[in-house]
């Protein structure tokens, strides 16, 4: 596969295209003053992190954003998604703020102005400041009103030039997959942290987006993560655990966020852990929201297992597979628009907040993989929009390779190569055939 099968032609006039980051992945977490995050305790935590590597360097982002921004805009892409470091605003977390650090996404949000481009803020990406993680992170209720607060600071100074914004990028990530698999900072494999974390996170976003619209923001929504669940069988019991893992995953933001409600499947294991008096919480975790991002990368197979809740274990079948293991599944995609559609969103926009694949590419060896894998998930959302699906945007993971959290600087991501010793950057030919396919008309 040489070029991508599309063009901007074959979309609806106001579709809109993107690519997207996260600041601790390509900053230089090391630079600028940023304070301390639970990322750098869990990174120096020996076993947790391919060769213990950290965000410290990462892609110098923070010197190298002009050329960055540059890469964007000469791909003829509209949206940049982009996040925020809480911990480079505000080293502690919370009182005093690093005027540095504000300057800096003052000067991205105007870059990205200045180049034509569509910012696209999420608050938080996965990186939290360690002084709060000290105090119980996550699992703190208190962790709300932190997360107000820092909304407060960034958007007062940013939010009259953000064309789109989200609090917290993929909540399952920052709830189940660092509180109950232990995965992810802070590295927890505990049941009542992962209950109290997956009901806070949701208090957050609400009082977040309170914070927005206070601010006259608009546009506003929130990212969450899917994956396609099918049962490893047809018995009864794989397909009674797939449809808890699809709870847990799918259905637990998305209950809260649209309807009030957590899924009654996953109350059954999380319930008795939940933090007293959570049910009074809901209207404000359900706050209104002009649009939902789906990030979506792959399928997963799900068995029966005996044990505690929620019995279940994960299994990879014979589909291809990208670098990570994840087996390639484009139908999932259009599954998920439909999904959102049908049970949660109605007519409100969606867009694909995330899509795209890590392979094992050189500068001299063509991404061709990335270029196959893009166009079929692109086809899958071509097809939804033919079925009335409202989706808007589709935003390609990621701007370049970076820091792939517990898997170090293995795993490449980035429509643009990156040499992680001298720092140079070198669009692929993913890249270079997605500018022709967006040029066209």
């Amino acid at each position: 596969m040489s070029g991508f099968d599309f063009s901007r032609a074959g979309f609806p006039a106001d579709f809109l295209f993107g690519t997207a980051t996260s600041s601790y992945q390509i900053e230089g977490h090391g630079f600028g003053k940023a304070g301390r995050t639970h990322w750098d305790d869990f990174a120096a935590t020996p076993g947790n992190v391919v060769r213990a590597e950290d965000g410290a360097r990462a892609c110098d982002h923070y010197r190298h954003w002009a050329q960055d921004l540059d890469l964007i805009a000469d791909a003829g892409l509209d949206i940049y998604r982009f996040s925020t470091s809480w911990a480079r605003v505000m080293p502690e977390g919370r009182g005093a703020v690093n005027a540095e650090g504000l300057d800096f996404y003052d000067r991205l949000v105007d870059g990205m102005l200045a180049r034509g481009l569509k910012p696209a803020l999420t608050l938080y990406h996965w990186e939290l400041p360690s002084p709060l993680a000290d105090l119980g992170g996550w699992r703190n209720r208190d962790i709300a009103d932190w997360f107000a607060d820092y909304t407060q600071v960034l958007c007062k100074r940013l939010g009259d030039r953000i064309w789109s914004a989200a609090p917290i990028n993929e909540p399952w990530c920052v709830g189940w997959l660092s509180h109950f698999m232990g995965q992810h900072a802070p590295g927890l494999r505990d049941i009542r942290a992962a209950a109290r974390a997956m009901h806070h996170i949701g208090l957050a976003h609400g009082r977040a987006i309170q914070v927005m619209r206070d601010l006259n923001m608009s546009n506003l929504g929130a990212v969450c993560n899917f994956e396609y669940t099918l049962p490893l069988t047809d018995s009864a019991e794989d397909r009674a655990a797939a449809a808890r893992y699809d709870g847990i995953y799918n259905r637990w933001f998305l209950g809260a966020m649209f309807k009030g409600a957590y899924p009654e499947d996953v109350l059954e294991g999380l319930g008795p852990h939940m933090p007293q008096g959570w049910q009074d919480d809901m209207d404000l975790i359900r706050q209104p929201l002009d649009w939902l991002g789906l990030n979506y990368y792959t399928c997963k197979r799900i068995a029966h297992a005996p044990g505690a809740w929620p019995n279940l274990s994960e299994h990879i079948g014979n589909l291809p597979q990208t670098q990570m293991g994840w087996e390639i599944c484009p139908e999932g995609l259009h599954h998920f628009l439909h999904f959102a559609r049908d049970n949660y969103t109605g007519d409100l926009p969606l867009y694909v907040t995330e899509n795209g694949m890590a392979n094992p590419d050189t500068p001299q060896v063509p991404d061709t993989a990335r270029i196959d894998y893009l166009n079929r998930h692109i086809a899958q959302a071509r097809r939804a929009i033919t079925e009335g699906v409202p989706l808007k945007g589709y935003i390609i993971w990621s701007l370049m390779d970076n820091y792939e959290w517990s898997l170090g600087y293995e795993k490449r991501f980035g429509l643009v190569h990156v040499d992680f010793e001298t720092l140079q950057r070198q669009p692929k030919a993913s890249y270079h055939a997605l500018r022709a396919a967006l040029a066209r008309n």
